[in-house]
């Protein structure tokens, strides 16, 4: 289970990625820095937000490589995280793990 949680209420997805990434330097020596859960198979959804994290992460770090993770293996990655950042997202299949770099 997570180590801490943080309780961003109010607050989208976006907005907390971008804030984390402009302090929070991705992992260089990780192959794939960000991590989405993939959409569930047989679900027809299109998760758009993706391409606006993909805007926001690219503005931070251009190299920065994206991994699409099948859902039951995301929460137990998950669970292993130091921290979660609860916010009050409301688009579907937000999920977002950011692997942090050296600071």
């Amino acid at each position: 289970m997570a180590k801490n949680l943080i309780r961003a209420d109010g607050h989208g997805c976006k907005e907390i990625i971008d804030a984390i990434l402009a302090y929070f330097p991705l992992d260089a020596h990780s192959d794939k820095q960000v991590v989405f859960m993939e959409v569930t198979p047989g679900d027809p959804y299109v998760p758009e937000i993706w391409e606006e994290y993909k805007k926001i992460v690219d503005k931070h770090d251009p190299k920065a490589e994206f991994e699409y993770m099948e859902r039951f293996a995301y929460y137990e990655r998950a669970k292993k995280a130091y921290a979660v950042v609860q916010t009050g997202e409301t688009a579907l299949y937000a999920n977002v793990i950011l692997k942090k770099g050296v600071v």
